[in-house]
This record gives structure tokens, sequence and C-alpha cells, in this order.
């Protein structure tokens, strides 16, 4: 059966809402497994009242007081101790009072005590990001697994333990304080920007980018960003996810063969999302005097955004930023990045030693990209059979057939340049 402007409508809407609704129960119930049954048992409701009796004027609000109302039976059934009782009378006030009395500040409330739920470090990363999508954006476990290329049944299970955990490890449905409150952010940040760097360089599969992964990220990025304005780091993400996603749409041709940041149709840019990237990164930077690591990566992403042509990317800079980066988040790949920076600010003969260096890195074996720039700067520097090699072996080791086959063709161009030099000087 196709589905009615009304299943649309109600589809469009779960994936708007169902973070703050499951969110909202989840305050009740004090248990985001159940919380998430009992919002879908108001999401099931609407699916069998709205195409008949029409959609409400406040569909959102509808949802969420029909759950909580469903919360609040499943309070009263359980006839928990005295406590509950208590807390079931005013909650059920609550719940029983007009939508309009359900403040903002509480369900934004609960809403930032789910994301820090779902981010707990206690569950695995792979975990954190599937139950934050589930949880937090709505998507459904088929959706989540075309996502990352995976199962239903691997996702599920994914998801089940995680719930499981939760529950086991008695974490608490609340925003942490002070030092914890950092550290946990930490992780709430991570997940986020894992989420978007998946969709903005897929690790497997045919296509290079997905995009609908990189928005639920920036969405999780804004609403967080809503919730917690005064968190430097938190402005600094959202400025950098907005920033790198203003090139998403440049990123691959129409075939969805991967397009170099230098190669890039610079006016196709999304010039709205360099402008609240770079706000956003205004906002964080007047917060905090001693940047982090995604303020600082938004710094060098807003020196890309800046230069209208490629020759006017301040390089130096860039490169600048890296160190700073590598002293603040002292990792491999960030000294990767900066090698490729230093290759452009100074010349590929100063990064290569560089990257020969961190191609001794353990962290670093295997992974196609160190290969990937070392042919890079060979063929600069018009070492072409090194170069074609070093591409061939960044080949073999990237799991994206998109960025497989570009590999190829660049190691391909290399030596034909090379072998249209030898037949030159032959001649």
């Amino acid at each position: 059966m196709l589905p009615t402007p009304t299943h649309r409508t109600i589809d469009a809407l779960w994936r708007m809402e169902s973070g703050r609704i499951i969110a909202g129960v989840a305050r009740l119930v004090r248990d985001v497994g159940l919380a998430e049954e009992l919002a879908h048992d108001a999401l099931v409701a609407a699916l069998e009242q709205w195409p008949t009796q029409g959609v409400p004027e406040q569909p959102g609000a509808w949802l969420m007081t029909t759950a909580r109302r469903r919360a609040i039976d499943w309070l009263r059934r359980r006839k928990l101790q005295q406590r509950k009782h208590e807390e079931l009378s005013y909650h059920w006030d609550e719940a029983d009072a007009d939508t309009e009395n359900i403040s903002d500040e509480t369900i934004e409330d609960s809403l930032l005590r789910l994301i820090f739920t779902t981010c707990h470090p206690a569950l695995p990363t792979d975990s954190r990001v599937a139950l934050t999508l589930k949880l937090l954006a709505g998507l459904t476990t088929g959706e989540i697994a075309r996502a990352f290329l995976s199962t239903e049944p691997t996702i599920a299970q994914r998801i089940v333990r995680a719930k499981r955990t939760l529950a086991d490890e008695n974490i608490p449905f609340e925003v942490p304080q002070g030092e914890e409150q950092h550290e946990r952010l930490a992780s709430v940040l991570e997940v986020i920007y894992l989420l978007f760097n998946e969709g903005y360089a897929a690790t497997t599969g045919d296509d290079l980018i997905r995009p609908a992964l990189c928005e639920e990220a920036q969405r999780l990025g804004r609403i967080l960003a809503e919730l917690m304005p005064r968190e430097a780091e938190v402005q600094g993400l959202i400025a950098l996810l907005e920033l790198q996603a203003s090139r998403l749409k440049t990123r691959t041709n129409a075939q969805g063969e991967p397009v170099l940041l230098m190669d890039q149709n610079r006016a196709r840019w999304d010039q709205l999302l360099i402008r609240r990237g770079l706000e956003a990164l205004a906002r964080g930077k007047a917060l905090q005097q001693s940047p982090g690591i995604y303020l600082l990566q938004a710094e060098i992403a807003a020196c890309h955004a800046r230069a209208r042509t490629p020759g006017e990317t301040d390089w130096k800079q860039i490169a600048a930023y890296y160190d700073i980066l590598l002293e603040v988040y002292p990792s491999p790949i960030v000294a990767l990045n900066r090698a490729v920076a230093i290759g452009m600010a100074y010349g590929p003969q100063v990064a290569l030693p560089l990257v020969e260096e961190l191609e001794k890195e353990p962290l670093l074996a295997g992974f196609h990209l160190v290969a990937s720039v070392r042919g890079d700067l060979l063929e600069k520097l018009h070492r072409f059979p090194e170069a074609s090699l070093a591409y061939e072996q960044a080949a073999s080791q990237t799991r994206n057939e998109k960025e497989r086959q570009q590999l190829l063709q660049r190691a391909k161009t290399c030596t034909n340049r090379f072998n249209a030099s030898t037949d030159q000087k032959i001649s």
C-alpha cells in the first residue's frame, strides 16, 4: 500500500520529534529502552487515529502527551513503591495538563539528558552511534543498517546490547555536572563528529559520501549547540560541521567520483552553511581563549571557506593551526594532516620526510591516506614511478570503491607521465 500524505506527515514528524518525545518519557520512567517502547505506542496511536480523525493542530505536542500518558499508565500498573506513587501523582498532574504547560525548558532538559545517556562512554563507540541515531534521530534499524552498510540483525543486536548495558550499569538519566560533564561532553561530541565523518568520507562501500549521515550529525550538533550555548567546543563542533558540509556537493562529480579540494568548484560551496559556520566559530572563540580540538579544526576549515580561489588559501596559517592542534591533541592523523599543510605551504620536499617518518607509526599501519599523501608529494616532485607505486599501495588499502578507482587512475597518470618524459628524452 502506498503511503498517504498523512502517513508521510507522521513519518517526517517522527523523524523530527522522536528524540524529544523519548527524552520526555525517559525523564518519567528513567529507562531509555522503556521510554522508546512507550514513545512508539504513541506513534502507533497516531498511525491509527490521524488518517481518519485528521492531524491535530499541534501534532508534536499530541505525541508527547500521549507518550507521557502511556508512561503514567505503565507506572500505575506496576504499582511502584510509595516514592513512585508520589512521583506518579506529580507526573500525572503534569501529563494531564494542557500540552502548553509542558515547558520548553523541561523538554530541552530531558533532551539533553537523553543525548548524554545515549553517548555514555560505558557503551562501545559503534553502540553509541547506533543508539543515538535510533533514539535521537528517529532512524529505523533498517535505515541505520543501510547507512553503515551493515545488516539489520547486527544493528538491532547492537542497540539491544546498548540499552541492556545502560540498564545493567544503572546509568542515571541525567546531565552530569562539574568535571564529569566536561569528560562526558567529549564523548557526546565524539559521537556526533564520527557520525559526520562517516557521511563525509565513507570508510566502506561504493559511494564516497553519504549526505544523510552528515545531515543527521548537523541536526544533532545544532540541537546540542542550542542546549549548551556557553560551551565553546560545542560551538566549535557545529562550526566545523557547517563549514565542512558547505563543500559536500562538490566533493564528487556527476559520476560520484572524488574531486580533490583544490579542484572543487568553489562557486558551488554553500554560502549559507559557510556563514552559519563562521558565526558559530566566532561564538566559540568569544567563549574560550585557548581553543580546543574542534575550534582549532573549525579555524582550519574557515581558512578554506574564506579563500575564493585555491591560490588564495593561507596554507601557512593552516600549518600554524595544525602545529597548535598537534600540541592539544597529539595524534598521528593530525600529524599527517599537518604534513599535508606544510607541503602546501613550504613545498613537497619539506613535507616528504615528515610523511616517511609517519609510515613507521604503528597506529597508521595500513591506513591508505599515508601512502596517498606520499604519492601526491612524490608526484609533485616529479618522481613518477615512486608516486605510482605509492598510489597503488593506497588503492590496495582503501575499502571505498570510488576512492580506490581514483587512486588507481592517479597511479596510471604518473606512469604515463614518466613514459612520456622518457620518450621525449629518447627522441
